[in-house]
């Protein structure tokens, strides 16, 4: 006898419908799986068999062969074990044909338990575009299922359950979805515990209001981690479409808890300096979510940026231009969301104090100076809209009473300079903010007067900016005019976009700097030392 249900595979972030196909046949009694699957996918013979068995069901002595169409995708995880399972009762007469259209995803214990399982969302929304009737998922993924509409989505708790639902014995449970939290607390992390760095305050302002990159600069205890942890408060709230995409890619990840729902609040990822290149953007076989992608939507935080490794920085640079990376294996490759805001916090040199008033205090030479800028190279500096400079704080601001702006007063005007953008951008599809400005749009939309374009063109030239300063200062002027409520990008809008392009400089002669004698050798002729006058050669 033959018999099929439907499930769904993880493909990147997303999900593709896969028919389980069931056949009994005679011949020697043996469990057969096919259509390509992994170590842990094949174990579902096992799995399958025993739970049927515990479950009080006995399977006829038969041949099984079980196929996974499409066979040429790669199959991984346990998550067809509850379609296996049903589709080998329905073919061996245990279970009444029924429920048509029906899909299936969970994974089983020895006992006949559905455990839950990764990407449930992902395959909910696979199951909607695939025009399925219904979705069986375990009670722990209920509540991420129950988040698409237009599905009917049942929650089960063990194999006995699932099988007297699709045989009509049982009403259908329907999943709920998870209770709604009431207005959001308080952020813990409020800019008015940040003493002075007022400047930098105002940049990380700048910042949100755009959804601009941008890198923090200052010697240790400068507050430069503190100022980057409270900015997700200054951050809209999620829309739906954003919320949705953020939590499917953690519910891919596995990173959602028992029971949760949408994710609320936009993520924020602060990764070790000893990230693989992997682990950031992702990868893995079959390809797998990285930092990147799990601050989809939020805040990419790397503190003491030099000390990451530069593989590592230079995989950001297609991630930070196109909102997406391409994740491309041997045996498989994914396209993964990753627009996020990237945030960084560095040291001037290896002590740090290379700009203290006292110049004593750095102790680090010339050369380590600059082997540590450059660690993180041009083309990663030029992809920060802003290079904040975090002064070290004096006495007075340390221990001073004043009482600081809140982040809840930051957010109002970043959320009115937020809705100006909206309505300038609802004709570009996919942009919602200046930061993701690019081509002609920018040009058109960041226009300079006038005298700020003879300002801006005296700066290119001045600093000796590259094409992408250009357009990253336009699309900072922008903001700075957004919170300012002006129609226009005037010459005070690009003053302030361009004291943020600090780190800009005049490009370093090539080959690595030397110290003063040891130039005045190398250029002498051979022969000569330093203070002599060189040897003649003979015959001269």
């Amino acid at each position: 006898m033959h018999a099929s249900l439907h499930s769904g595979a993880i493909v990147g972030a997303s999900a593709v419908p896969v028919e389980v196909q069931v056949d009994l046949a005679l011949g020697l009694p043996g469990f057969f799986l096919v259509g390509l699957p992994d170590s842990a996918c094949i174990e579902a013979r096992v799995r399958c068999v025993t739970a049927i068995r515990n479950s009080g069901l006995q399977l006829p002595q038969k041949r099984i062969t079980v196929n996974l169409a499409p066979s040429d995708l790669r199959k991984e995880g346990a998550a067809f074990d509850l379609a296996i399972a049903l589709g080998v009762l329905r073919a061996s007469g245990l279970l009444a044909a029924g429920a048509a259209g029906s899909w299936v995803v969970g994974e089983l214990s020895l006992i006949g338990e559905v455990l839950p399982v990764r990407g449930v969302l992902p395959i909910a929304l696979a199951a909607r575009r695939a025009g399925a009737r219904m979705l069986i998922v375990p009670a722990a993924n209920a509540a991420e299922a129950a988040m698409v509409d237009g599905l009917q989505v049942f929650s089960v708790a063990s194999l006995t359950e699932a099988r007297m639902m699709l045989a009509g014995e049982l009403q259908p449970r329907p999943a709920a979805l998870a209770p709604a939290s009431p207005d959001p607390a308080p952020a813990a992390l409020d800019f008015a515990d940040v003493r002075g760095q007022l400047s930098c305050k105002r940049a990380l302002e700048v910042a949100a209001a755009g959804a601009h990159n941008a890198l923090l600069v200052g010697p240790p205890g400068s507050g430069k981690t503190m100022l980057a942890r409270r900015l997700p408060g200054l951050l809209p709230p999620l829309s739906f479409e954003e919320s949705l995409e953020t939590t499917a890619v953690w519910s891919v990840a596995g990173r959602l808890k028992p029971g949760q729902g949408l994710l609320q609040e936009r993520p924020f990822r602060s990764p070790h300096h000893t990230i693989s290149v992997p682990g950031l953007v992702g990868g893995g076989s079959p390809p797998r979510p990285g930092e990147i992608s799990l601050a989809h939507h939020g805040v990419l935080f790397l503190d003491e940026l030099p000390e990451f490794g530069r593989a590592a920085l230079e995989a950001l640079r297609q991630p930070l231009e196109d909102g997406e990376v391409t994740v491309v294996r041997t045996r498989a490759s994914a396209t993964l969301p990753s627009r996020f805001m990237l945030v960084a916090a560095m040291n001037p040199c290896p002590c740090g104090h290379a700009a203290d008033p006292d110049p004593g205090r750095c102790r680090c030479t010339p050369l380590a100076r600059e082997a540590y800028g450059r660690r993180v190279s041009g083309p990663i500096l030029d992809r920060f809209d802003l290079h904040i400079e975090a002064p070290a704080l004096t006495a007075q601001e340390i221990t001073g009473e004043g009482l600081a702006e809140s982040s809840a007063q930051v957010r109002t005007r970043v959320l009115a300079a937020r809705e100006r953008q909206q309505k300038r951008l609802a004709r570009l599809p996919g942009v919602h903010a200046n930061g993701q400005l690019r081509g002609r749009a920018l040009r058109e939309l960041c226009r300079p007067s006038p005298a700020a374009r003879k300002l801006l063109a005296h700066a290119m030239g001045a600093l000796r900016l590259s094409a992408r300063a250009h357009d990253r200062i336009l699309k900072v002027s922008r903001t700075v005019a957004d919170l300012a409520d002006a129609d226009g990008v005037d010459l005070e809008h690009i003053l302030e976009a361009v004291q943020y392009r600090s780190l800009d400089r005049a490009p370093p002669p090539p080959g690595p700097a030397l110290p003063p004698l040891e130039r005045e050798r190398r250029h002498q002729p051979p022969g000569a030392s330093s203070g002599a006058a060189p040897t003649p050669r003979e015959g001269s």
